[in-house]
């Protein structure tokens, strides 16, 4: 199965899983600003669209959706990468919340890859809005165990991006391979 995946970074952490991604399934990736200047969906039978996390949102996941209506034949992955850990309930609540419609749904799989911070490499914008979030929960009292850990790991950059969270993508695209 010809696949190619499409990946939107703002700081590097979904540019990181797009290479791994693509070194384990020998396919290409592309950022989403060259693939919207392309005509590449003839040449591809699967698409996998990779972008960050920001205030619950999957970043331009409306692109993917859009695509899906025009090209209903391709099979279509999307994992997304933020700051929680993996098995935060946050992680469910924000995959549900970006959920495709029914219609799309049963052509479409979503996975959750955690990266991190990188306040460095951030739009002036979102470093100010998380920065603010990150004093507002630092100043909460009566904190829970989740927000305590949320607000000392929001006050630094970190990387928990790791190879382990690709292996459910991986292993997801390659029975289409055995399928076919």
């Amino acid at each position: 199965m010809r696949t190619i995946i499409v990946y939107n970074s703002q700081t590097g952490f979904t540019e990181k899983y797009a290479g791994w991604i693509a070194e384990e399934l020998g396919c290409e990736c592309m950022s989403l600003h060259t693939a919207k200047k392309l005509d590449f969906w003839d040449d591809y039978d699967a698409i996998i669209f990779g972008s960050w996390v920001s205030a619950e949102k999957i970043k331009d996941i409306d692109w993917v959706k859009s695509n899906m209506i025009k090209h209903p034949t391709k099979k279509y992955l999307i994992y997304a990468v933020g700051a929680a850990p993996a098995e935060s309930p946050v992680v469910e609540k924000m995959l549900t919340l970006n959920m495709l419609s029914e219609k799309h749904s049963e052509k479409c799989t979503m996975f959750y890859c955690p990266g991190g911070i990188n306040y460095d490499k951030m739009s002036f914008f979102n470093r100010l809005i998380l920065k603010s979030f990150s004093r507002m929960l630092a100043k909460k009292k009566d904190k829970t165990e989740q927000e305590q850990t949320l607000s000392d790991a929001m006050g630094h950059n970190f990387d928990n991006s790791d190879r382990k969270y690709i292996e459910p993508i991986v292993t997801y695209m390659r029975r289409f391979d055995v399928l076919e």
